[in-house]
């Protein structure tokens, strides 16, 4: 698996190479030839480590947070694989090796959630820009869940590519907003 790594710290060899192992454990439940983005941080004794796996158009994404940079690592390989898992049905014709799941015994590393670090209201803190693929709005739920996030915005191929956004319901439903301007 090809891996890039960003670091926002001094990050020693042995955490690269902690990574390098931990990450390609992952590469045998693809069916597709991955890419893996891992980005280090550290803040207030806290280690982040944010995992994103590219597969031909599908993301997984994850950040974990803990004490220890290494226990993030594993944190962060192993909320990949529950996402595999949990999807595995959805994936398995495109993303997720047909067999990925069959002989391996699932590993689930359980990290007790850090306490909630007050931010400042209203600060921008990250600014990203990413093409506006056309799908479908079950390809974007999809997309939505396997990144993590409450929402996502695409352009709807049902609507005659309309720029749309699906977001998750607090009674866990979906919704789907879609712009009306042509």
């Amino acid at each position: 698996m090809k891996i890039q790594y960003k670091t926002h710290i001094p990050v020693p060899a042995r955490i690269y190479t902690h990574a390098e192992n931990r990450i390609n454990e992952l590469e045998h439940l693809f069916s597709g030839i991955p890419e893996a983005h891992v980005v280090f941080a550290a803040k207030n004794g806290i280690h982040y480590v944010e995992l994103t796996i590219f597969v031909g158009s599908t993301v997984f994404r994850t950040t974990e947070k803990t004490a220890d940079m290494m226990i993030s690592i594993d944190a962060a390989v192993s909320s990949i694989r529950k996402q595999l898992y949990v999807h595995k049905d959805k994936l398995k014709e495109t993303v997720v090796s047909p067999d990925a799941f069959e002989s391996e015994e699932d590993e689930f590393i359980l990290i007790p959630e850090a306490d909630d670090y007050n931010a400042p209201s209203f600060k921008v803190v990250r600014s990203k820009q990413f093409p506006f693929n056309p799908m479908r709005v079950e390809e974007a739920i999809l997309q939505m869940n396997l990144i993590g996030h409450a929402f996502f915005a695409f352009r709807n191929a049902d609507r005659d590519n309309a720029y749309s956004v699906v977001y998750r319901r607090n009674d866990g439903q979906y919704g789907i907003l879609t712009d009306t301007l042509k």
